[in-house]
């Protein structure tokens, strides 16, 4: 079964903000969750930050992170942020989108 994958609008512009070569890397991991949702780790509490509920999958040798989220009832994947791994950054913000979800 082969899950859709849909973007939250600020992480859409994230992608669109990569380097071209970088972009081309990180749509090859989300390309696979298409087929394997769980690919990505578990996340749930981070630094205060509540993930519950979503998933963190790296690319670009672990210099990106791509945080999303599967609905099964919609067989869809939901990309809620996609940033360089500096800190907790790409958490801060999924945090703050996923309020707005």
């Amino acid at each position: 079964m082969n899950y859709k994958i849909r973007f939250h609008i600020d992480a859409k512009k994230e992608l669109d903000d990569l380097d071209g070569s970088v972009r081309l890397i990180v749509l090859r991991q989300i390309k696979k969750l298409e087929t394997k949702p769980l690919l990505g780790e578990a996340l749930g509490n981070i630094g205060g930050l509540d993930l519950t509920g979503f998933r963190k999958m790296y690319a670009d040798r672990k210099k990106i992170r791509i945080v999303y989220r599967i609905f099964e009832e919609e067989v869809e994947v939901f990309i809620i942020a996609i940033n360089k791994r500096e800190k907790s950054k790409v958490y801060e913000i999924a945090t703050k989108r996923k309020k707005l979800e």
